[in-house]
């Protein structure tokens, strides 16, 4: 009789339990919901104060940096191959290879048309 009562109120606790947990997911998906809404439009006003800003800079980077990116593209064969740039005092800046990076492979280059 002991073990009845046991399981019946055990039972009894888990079937409260349930809707509970059940209502407590609803609410967390739901305030991830808001959350994710509230950070959509944060970002969208974000993008709508910076967009006269982007367009005034898109001729620079369509004609400077993207050729500037695509050169280099060409000419390296893996980003992680190489250390951070480095400064001379005459201005010229070097890109070295690290040491213990793989034997350099012209023809692994992004075009393969690498001319040094």
């Amino acid at each position: 009789m002991k073990q009845f009562i046991i399981a019946s109120t055990l039972a009894g606790a888990l079937a409260i339990a349930a809707p509970a947990a059940a209502q407590d997911e609803d609410d967390l998906s739901e305030g991830l919901g808001l959350l994710g809404e509230g950070a959509q439009m944060i970002l969208e006003g974000l993008m709508e104060e910076m967009r006269p800003m982007l367009e005034e800079a898109r001729p620079y980077f369509e004609e400077e940096v993207l050729p500037f990116l695509n050169r280099m593209g060409e000419l390296m064969d893996d980003v992680t191959s190489y250390e951070l740039p480095e400064r001379l005092p005459n201005g010229d800046i070097i890109i070295r290879r690290s040491p213990d990076a793989p034997p350099f492979d012209p023809e692994v280059g992004a075009h393969g048309d690498v001319e040094l």
